[in-house]
């Protein structure tokens, strides 16, 4: 029964974060266009429930092309391709605000699991049984294991705690990882990707934020 309140609740606050927030997200969108050449929108594969691929939207904080520098998809502290416009929308979680629109469409949702990438940190099909749940809901913008250390948190352990949520998915528990977030945000922690192994297929896609 939530779940279909959820939904509702999830239209609702998207529409309502459009509407206010549309000017800071076209003045985001100009600013990343003066400042580097290519498109304000950065557009990836994930996946999303039941693990159908979807395209996510980001505003792009990286310059053109670094996805063929060969530092691969993961970005730390100092990396040269984030841009200068990049450093502030990624340090405040504005780039994430695009995937207000993946949520009309019915994407993703304000709070679940975060969309991983078609191909890491591994193939859908190399999921184990218990670790597939992950996908029994949208994905969120933000979620359980985003508060509960964010990219500081080993693979295997994020998706443990993403299938916890979805056994566990309350609106008392959703309440309190939208206020965790707030926090989380304002405090910028866990905010810098840690130091994982990268395949060489992953060197090309552009960027991950996740």
């Amino acid at each position: 029964m939530y779940l279909h309140i959820k939904r509702f609740a999830d239209i609702f606050i998207s529409l309502c974060g459009i509407l206010a927030l549309w000017p800071l997200m076209l003045v985001t969108a100009v600013l990343i266009k003066l400042e580097s050449k290519g498109p304000a929108i950065f557009k990836q594969q994930r996946l999303g429930k039941g693990g159908k691929v979807f395209e996510i939207y980001k505003f792009r904080s990286m310059c053109q092309g670094a996805e063929h520098t060969g530092s691969g998809v993961y970005s730390s502290k100092g990396d040269a391709r984030v841009t200068k416009v990049g450093k502030i929308i990624r340090a405040t979680s504005i780039d994430e605000l695009p995937q207000l629109f993946n949520i009309l469409k019915g994407d993703m949702s304000l709070i679940g699991p975060r969309p991983p990438l078609t191909y890491h940190p591994w193939p859908i099909e190399e999921y184990t049984e218990a670790q597939l749940h992950m996908f029994d809901t949208r994905p969120g913008i933000t979620g359980w294991a985003q508060v509960n250390g964010r990219k500081d948190v080993e693979w295997n352990r994020r998706i443990e705690l993403n299938c916890w949520y979805n056994e566990n998915v309350s609106l008392s528990l959703d309440i309190k990882i939208f206020f965790m977030t707030i926090f989380k945000v304002f405090t910028n922690a866990d905010n810098e990707n840690t130091k994982e192994t990268v395949t060489a297929n992953e060197t090309q896609k552009e960027e991950v934020t996740v």
